[in-house]
């Protein structure tokens, strides 16, 4: 499988000469935001001048493992192991990730009405988002051979017309009485993102540049509250306050974190997630860090604003926030 030294096999095949090093970064979905700030710490060092900074999800291809067949097995039954659960599992014994998000609604008095809402207002504004062609200079079309021709994708699969009446019907995914469901969890999806990024005396005119960055740890049973520390840690170092984002990028990994991030941080819906989130485009685990900031930055270009806050919470208890200011 060449995806496992995929950030080489992509720069080779991109055309980047074979003598520019490359390297996997791994913080599981902060992965394309950790890819981003590795590569400015590339640059800051002075080990380049230019750096490509991305992430990439295949979920829908994720394979099953065979672990007895490295050996043999000698009789009996053996089973097929999901290896793509290994990202959705809390790696400390709480479970799905679904039930560390039933634990923070819990926690935080989010209800399912809340978390309903949440959901069905992320689907409508990526619906007009689509409609209004918002992305089609973010995407770059991939095209698919078939035995009736090509067929090129260029819109975003995931979206889903739906209804309150429609999200309220959903049985809870994770737990009998629980109150989270597929209808306000992100997608199991496949995605791509990259950036490029230079030092600031390489010439040139920059779209935007980084202000910062700030990772937390959080305790695991409550994942989804990553965000809060790691915003609150990265304001503090540029001397903002959260409300003072033109834009915020903050990932839906589920309604009821996002809900619990936003209230916490005094956020206004408005700014958060103005074309939609992970719950309506999908939550492509390594993928979505890179995609949001490259969201945030057309959101930026196309309203005028000055800067945007990207964040997202991680499996296993961290939170990961960047900030970004047009150019």
């Amino acid at each position: 499988p060449r995806d496992m030294y995929l950030a080489r096999v992509m720069a080779m095949q991109a055309g980047i000469p074979e003598t520019t090093p490359a390297m996997n970064v791994n913080r599981l979905c902060g992965s394309g935001a950790q890819a981003v700030v590795s590569a400015m710490q590339v640059l800051l060092l002075g080990d380049a001048a230019m750096a490509l900074a991305g992430g990439a999800e295949c979920m829908s291809r994720s394979p099953y493992s065979l672990s007895a067949a490295r050996f043999g097995q000698k009789m009996g039954d053996t089973r097929a192991v999901d290896m793509m659960t290994g990202a959705l599992t809390c790696p400390f014994g709480t479970g799905h990730m679904g039930v560390t998000a039933e634990n923070v609604a819990a926690q935080h008095g989010i209800t399912r009405a809340d978390q309903d809402a949440f959901a069905l207002e992320s689907q409508t504004r990526a619906a007009r988002a689509v409609a209004e062609g918002r992305f089609k200079d973010q995407i770059a079309p991939v095209e698919v051979p078939g035995r009736k021709g090509p067929t090129v994708f260029d819109t975003d699969e995931h979206p889903k017309a739906t209804s309150a009446e429609a999200l309220a019907g959903l049985r809870p995914a994770f737990q009998k009485d629980g109150t989270v469901t597929a209808g306000n969890a992100s997608g199991i999806n496949d995605g791509a993102a990259a950036l490029v990024l230079c030092r600031g005396d390489h010439g040139g005119k920059a779209r935007a540049r980084i202000m910062g960055y700030a990772h937390a740890g959080v305790d695991p049973k409550v994942m989804g509250i990553g965000p809060i520390p790691a915003v609150l840690a990265l304001c503090a170092k540029l001397g903002m306050k959260p409300q003072d984002f033109d834009v915020v990028e903050s990932n839906e990994a589920f309604a009821a974190q996002a809900l619990a991030v936003s209230r916490a941080l005094g956020l206004d819906p408005a700014r958060v997630n103005p074309n939609g989130g992970a719950i309506a485009l999908g939550h492509p685990v390594g993928a979505t860090g890179a995609m949001l900031v490259v969201k945030a930055l057309h959101e930026l270009e196309r309203t005028g604003g000055r800067t945007a806050l990207i964040t997202m919470c991680i499996g296993g208890g961290q939170g990961i926030a960047l900030a970004i200011e047009r150019g």
